[in-house]
């Protein structure tokens, strides 16, 4: 059992995830096009318990669906982690680039630019 303690930021995420692919040797396996595509796969896992819900069922999952939607939601996020390790990208700071643009591109509702 790994006894490391979890990690707290994005930052020892991506620190926690890239001692777990060197121990294994997969650098030579994670480029930037092979962890987009993985990225892309664990997103369609993630999808594919919602397949056949209707809007309602998708909102009250139970227990052990909301377990596995979890555990896919996880994969994504490392794959995404990764992915930015690879590229040298500040996710925390991409991201609070984004939403500043879309808060100039979608006010709030009775608000005009």
């Amino acid at each position: 059992m790994n006894h490391t303690p979890a990690p707290q930021t994005l930052a020892e995420l991506a620190t926690r995830l890239q001692h777990f692919a060197d121990a294994r040797q997969w650098g030579p396996f994670h480029s930037p096009k092979n962890l987009a595509s993985a990225l892309i796969v664990e997103a369609a896992e993630l999808l594919e318990p919602f397949q056949w819900m209707t809007e309602a069922q998708s909102r009250e999952l139970g227990p052990e669906q909301k377990q596995a939607v979890a555990h896919e939601m996880a994969d994504v996020l490392l794959y995404l982690v990764q992915l930015s390790t690879a590229l040298g990208v500040d996710l925390m700071q991409a991201a609070n680039e984004k939403m500043a643009i879309n808060e100039g591109r979608f006010p709030p509702k009775g608000t005009s630019l």
